[in-house]
């Protein structure tokens, strides 16, 4: 993969996840991944070490606008020790799976130093069945799902066996220091060309949105766009695990057969981000009712980011993505049904380049002056969440992966919750597996387990109704 250049501002959408951050929301993403076979801290530095070259910013920190007039620099740690950014987890016996979820959990409620590189990899070297464990941390300002899973191209190889890339040489330059006034023109000119930058993008938008609407093969959709537009403004129901946050995280997790989840796509006639929000809207339903609470003419909302990545765009770091709010009634009658229904809206989202449409709004916010947007960041309190809960599905490699030799097995991946948004839930595809990681804060939500367990019954539901209709198809031909 070519190294992309790095824009050294962040963007609108990139500060925003600093803005947003607090002690009852951190802004990281993150992941637990098992290796088989003892991986060290020892050969985990070295392995890292020797790409750092490859991912630059992993060697910058964020560093304040000086007049706060634009959004924060990129900016070369100088005093950079990448064992500051790796560290050994201390063990007296071999950890668990509880062990690792608890770990975890624990490490994601920490909110990261900002005054370093925002990334960090902690490593348990004994696992288990002989393997080992990595928790890794990224802040949300550096990357977004998508960009996440270039990263791992770069920090992991397709075979055990690999030599380390050639660093190339590389001659110190002195920056010549800037005094204020060349600062104070910087500053300037950094928030006047992000908001030129970010006024193009909302008239593309524009200009896109309409001619979408206006093709003759879309018009059949816009009578339907009434449908789904209500859920952009609109308070959802607060739901058990919709609540003020405290910041403790607590984590579950589950593993689903990934060609499983495709027979139940092609049987029901959709795709595999159908079959999770099918699973994951069911599982809601069934906890309300757990809670005792009604689930009739009530539903799930939930906030589905949608990558707008291009492939020209595949490699660099930040966030390019958007949000679809996908809402679900919860008192539907069957899973076929529910099946069908989420079919139908995300399709028709689709068609409408409703995604496309909500980033363009959000463009208006993006378009105010930095300290302006810092402010709505520090002042973001609703007095009820504009979406119930947080589903993003990633796509993965399919094929076994290694890191520093060490064959991954397995990784949950990890999403931030917050702002009375009590529970999320991130999807990774790896190997043909995936691996559902269940995020919940321990004051909203205090039995994230107990979703786990409805979230695996409903596959195993779901998957019997395939078979049922399989059989029955079977059956009609004979």
């Amino acid at each position: 993969m070519s190294q992309p250049t790095l824009n050294r501002r962040l963007s609108s959408l990139d500060s925003a996840f600093l803005y947003l951050e607090r002690k009852e929301c951190p802004m990281h993403i993150g992941s637990t991944s098992i290796f088989e076979g003892k991986l060290t801290h020892r050969d985990l530095v070295k392995h890292i070490d020797a790409r750092l070259h490859l991912i630059p910013r992993y060697l910058q920190k964020v560093v304040p606008d000086p007049f706060n007039l634009a959004h924060p620099t990129w900016e070369s740690d100088e005093d950079f020790d990448i064992n500051k950014h790796i560290f050994k987890v201390k063990q007296k016996k071999a950890f668990n799976q509880k062990d690792l979820i608890k770990l975890a959990g624990e490490l994601m409620t920490e909110v990261m130093d900002r005054r370093k590189p925002l990334w960090e990899l902690h490593l348990v070297e004994n696992v288990e069945g002989g393997r080992s464990a990595m928790i890794a941390k990224v802040h949300h300002c550096m990357v977004d799902g998508i960009s996440g899973v270039d990263l791992m191209k770069i920090l992991f190889d397709i075979t055990p066996d690999t030599i380390a890339p050639p660093k190339p040489a590389v001659t110190k330059e002195e920056k010549p220091k800037k005094d204020m006034a060349q600062m104070f023109l910087d500053s300037v000119f950094g928030a006047m060309q992000e908001t030129s930058a970010r006024l193009m993008e909302m008239q593309g938008g524009l200009m896109h949105i309409a001619s979408n609407l206006t093709n003759p093969q879309n018009l059949e959709a816009l009578p339907h766009l009434s449908q789904v537009l209500p859920a952009v403004a609109t308070p959802p129901p607060m739901l058990p695990f919709n609540g003020a946050c405290s910041g403790e995280r607590r984590l579950a997790w589950s593993e689903f057969s990934f060609a499983e989840a495709r027979i139940i796509r092609n049987v029901l006639g959709g795709t595999v981000n159908d079959v999770v929000l099918t699973l994951l809207s069911e599982s809601v339903a069934r906890y309300v009712r757990f809670h005792g609470q009604s689930i009739k003419d009530k539903i799930v909302r939930f906030m589905v980011p949608v990558s707008l990545r291009q492939k020209e765009q595949r490699g660099a770091l930040g966030n390019i993505i958007s949000i679809l709010p996908v809402e679900i009634p919860l008192d539907v009658e069957n899973l076929p049904t529910r099946f069908q229904h989420v079919h139908q809206k995300t399709n028709l989202m689709k068609t409408a380049k409703l995604a496309e449409g909500l980033l363009t709004l959000g463009s208006l916010y993006t378009m105010m002056p930095a300290p302006m947007q810092s402010v709505i960041g520090a002042l973001a309190e609703l007095p009820f969440p504009p979406f119930n809960m947080v589903a993003t599905n990633v796509p993965g490699p399919q094929v076994p992966i290694y890191l520093a030799g060490r064959k991954m097995l397995i990784q949950y991946p990890y999403v931030p919750v917050g702002y009375g948004l009590g529970l999320g839930c991130a999807i990774l595809s790896y190997n043909q597996t995936l691996h559902f990681g269940l995020s919940s804060d321990g004051q909203a939500m205090k039995d994230v387990e107990k979703f786990k367990e409805i979230l695996d019954e409903v596959f195993e539901d779901l998957k019997m109704v395939v078979i049922k209709m399989e059989n029955q198809t079977a059956s009609a031909n004979a």
